[in-house]
């Protein structure tokens, strides 16, 4: 076998799909985060009707694709950039707020269970709310390294490893940024506030998700 790595994600992860699609999940695979953009592209977008404005949730694997990049530059397409540095903290929460009527809603999860739940932990909340109501169409890209085996794997994996990386990457005055592990701080910045668990998709299909094959983000 001259793949033995890639053949057994590729075991995993279709075991996965047929999880989360029992769980009411429209799911696709691709085989590394440049196929997730081609799969967005090619299958995912031309099936969805009427979408003229766009916004995203933070995700690094969303950001390893090269799709929010190519929705900028998609002339047809309103975006709701709240990525925008050149915004005000004001004006970001304004448009988060605006973004929770967009057509279509891109991002990822922090973890995704063997039995096909996705696992969340945000700060502000724009993104897990999006992600359970209010845009249309959601696509969200899942790279391998997100995969866990329970919900309780999967809180640990976000505290354990995901939150301290992210507060590493966005500079955030916490503990865990010094120590690289969770001290359940009161800082203001903390990003560690509002879980959810997404069990299925409502309605059916309203959530899409790309599995993707590679590492990819945290």
């Amino acid at each position: 076998m001259t793949n033995p790595i890639n053949t057994f994600w590729t075991l995993r992860l279709a075991d996965l799909k047929q999880a989360l699609e029992k769980n009411n999940f429209d799911v696709f695979m691709a085989d590394s985060v440049a196929d997730a953009k081609k799969v967005f592209d090619e299958q995912i977008m031309p099936s969805l009707e009427g979408v003229k404005t766009v916004s995203f949730g933070g995700s690094a694997t969303l950001m390893d694709t090269g799709i929010v990049e190519a929705v900028r530059a998609d002339a047809s397409l309103e975006v709701m950039d709240t990525f925008d540095k050149s915004l005000s903290n004001e004006a970001k929460y304004e448009l988060r707020r605006q973004a929770l009527l967009a057509d279509l809603f891109l991002t990822g999860t922090n973890a995704v269970t063997e039995c096909g739940k996705l696992v969340n932990l945000d700060m502000i909340g724009n993104r897990v709310a999006a992600l359970n109501f209010g845009p249309k169409h959601v696509v969200l890209f899942i790279s391998r390294n997100k995969l866990v085996e329970t919900v309780d794997d999967a809180m640990f994996r976000i505290k354990d490893y995901v939150a301290p990386i992210n507060t590493m990457r966005l500079d955030m005055k916490t503990p865990c940024k010094k120590t690289g592990q969770c001290m359940d701080c009161s800082s203001p910045q903390r990003i560690c506030n509002i879980w959810t668990i997404t069990e299925k998709s409502f309605p059916a299909k309203r959530i899409k998700i790309v599995l993707i094959n590679e590492d990819a983000g945290f």
